[in-house]
């Protein structure tokens, strides 16, 4: 049985290309505590630095037959905890930036660009409603509503009795009521008074 721990960082890397998992477990090692004691020098977290060692045996073994370490296997460890420790920061950089994005958002208040469309959506729907009524009743209802003008203002301006406009204004919001659904007519009649 050969002694890993007799061979060089050389021999040890071209076995690992050749998939031999006792030369992995001798670099793992040969280089474990000095790569965690680097990368706790760098991050000042013990478990960071722990998964930072993992993650980068990790991607040794699994990209083993196609990385470059070339004559110089610790330079090369050094370099992979380094760009991971680095990788790791900007990460972090961009969550940072994102959570404070989001409590930004969140504490902006209400988005007014989706309340105005809905409330435009909800004015279309309704005018839409009113253009519907028969056309001496929707002039009735529009003068009440829009010109805000009385229901004896309306009968003088066209003619007709107060007790006409009365009942047509009774029979505008009847019909608005049930086309529109209780909620949408409590709406109207809320906001549009």
């Amino acid at each position: 049985m050969a002694d890993y721990s007799a061979y060089s960082d050389s021999d040890l890397t071209d076995l690992l290309k050749s998939g031999d998992r006792k030369a992995f477990a001798e670099i793992y090692n040969r280089y474990k505590f000095i790569l965690h004691h680097h990368a706790w020098n760098k991050i000042r977290n013990k478990e960071e630095a722990q998964d930072t060692i993992q993650e980068v045996f990790s991607m040794i073994w699994t990209k083993r037959e196609t990385i470059n370490i070339g004559s110089n296997l610790s330079g090369y460890l050094y370099s992979c905890v380094r760009n991971h420790i680095l990788n790791m920061i900007v990460r972090k950089d961009v969550q940072h930036k994102y959570i404070a994005s989001l409590r930004d958002f969140s504490e902006a208040g209400p988005v007014i660009t989706d309340h105005l469309v809905r409330e435009n959506m909800l004015k279309a729907l309704i005018d839409k409603e009113i253009a519907s009524l028969p056309p001496r009743m929707r002039e009735v209802f529009e003068l009440s509503r829009k010109k805000h003008l009385s229901h004896k203002e309306i009968a003088e301006m066209m003619g007709t009795t107060e007790q006409t406009v009365k009942k047509q204004m009774t029979n505008a919001l009847k019909v608005l009521r049930t086309r529109l659904g209780l909620p949408l007519f409590i709406l109207y009649y809320l906001f549009y008074q």
